[in-house]
């Protein structure tokens, strides 16, 4: 399926996407981040088993970006806080320090995180899910994980603990993930893309949808892309 096929049907728009229109557009998100963010981890797509009773045509995967190491400073102001990524904190002794905002001493505390992108059949939206752990191990507590969260977030966050952050389980591993609630995910993002003529013209909105859609969840856990993701467009030719 190209992608001037997989919008012929959705105009006008609701700002949803279906299983084939994600798996398209988590391809050129991917392709994207890795050509941007060469010193992150890749998102990778992984495939799941077909459930039961799903239509044979319909893409069962999501993409997975995993250990990713949260470097905390003891010197950060809580309200300029950001997060440190670094994919595998073993590296950090072979690394010579460039600026703090890109990398900070080893003595300082790290965790870790593993992201999943999952679509949500009900809210036709993706998801963003997430766990969090120490070097041992151990699972953060969900005031530990806050305290990881950039200042808008946190503050969000104490207004509203259990609607914008959830603990759930996780639809493909069965385990329980903390995930940012999709709740007014399509309104925001047919928002985001009102008069665009590219809907109608080429289709790139489905290419551009999940790039988009992380340019603003993204922040919300402190990862952020660069501009020219969203400014380039990357071939999906089959």
């Amino acid at each position: 399926m190209d992608l001037n096929g997989a919008v012929e049907d959705i105009i006008p728009w609701d700002g949803t996407l279906s299983s084939s229109e994600f798996f398209l557009s988590a391809r050129t998100f991917s392709e994207k981040w890795k050509m941007f963010n060469p010193s992150f981890p890749p998102w990778q797509w992984i495939l799941c088993p077909k459930q039961h009773l799903v239509a044979s045509h319909k893409v069962e995967g999501y993409l997975s970006m995993e250990n990713m190491c949260h470097i905390k400073s003891s010197e950060e102001e809580d309200c300029i806080r950001s997060l440190t990524w670094k994919e595998d904190s073993n590296d950090l002794q072979r690394e010579e320090p460039v600026d703090c905002g890109t990398l900070v001493c080893p003595e300082h505390e790290v965790n870790h995180y593993d992201f999943h992108i999952v679509y949500s059949s009900s809210y036709r939206v993706p998801v963003l899910y997430f766990r969090s752990y120490h070097s041992d191990g151990q699972l953060l507590s969900f005031n530990e994980i806050e305290n990881d969260l950039p200042c808008n977030s946190a503050k969000l966050l104490s207004e509203s603990k259990w609607t914008f952050i959830t603990n759930e389980e996780h639809p493909h591993l069965n385990r329980p993930w903390y995930k940012l609630h999709p709740c007014g995910t399509s309104e925001w993002m047919k928002l985001l893309f009102d008069g665009d003529s590219s809907l109608n013209r080429n289709g790139f909105v489905i290419e551009r949808y999940l790039v988009s859609w992380f340019s603003v969840i993204g922040q919300v856990v402190g990862l952020k892309i660069p501009l020219e993701m969203l400014d380039t467009v990357v071939s999906n030719d089959s």
